[in-house]
């Protein structure tokens, strides 16, 4: 009984996905606008920016972890 309750709450879940999809546009008007004033480039360039700042501190703290472990043996 409960397999068949799970099966159809996923039909169920898959259904309605599917539904908010398609109401959906095609066209990503923020996007677009944001492209013809020449402002996602910004955004593109602090989301680089962010992003090789978590990878430099992941490095960093990479290298601290690594210099405990050797000076504790």
């Amino acid at each position: 009984m409960t397999k068949i309750l799970s099966k159809l709450l996923m039909l169920f879940g898959c259904l309605l996905c599917s539904t908010v999809l398609s109401a959906q546009d095609n066209q990503p008007q923020m996007a677009d606008l944001m492209r013809s004033n020449g402002k996602i480039y910004v955004v593109v360039a602090v989301c680089l920016t962010i992003l090789i700042g978590l990878f430099v501190y992941v490095f960093v703290i990479d290298r601290k972890i690594s210099r405990l472990e050797k000076n504790k043996d």
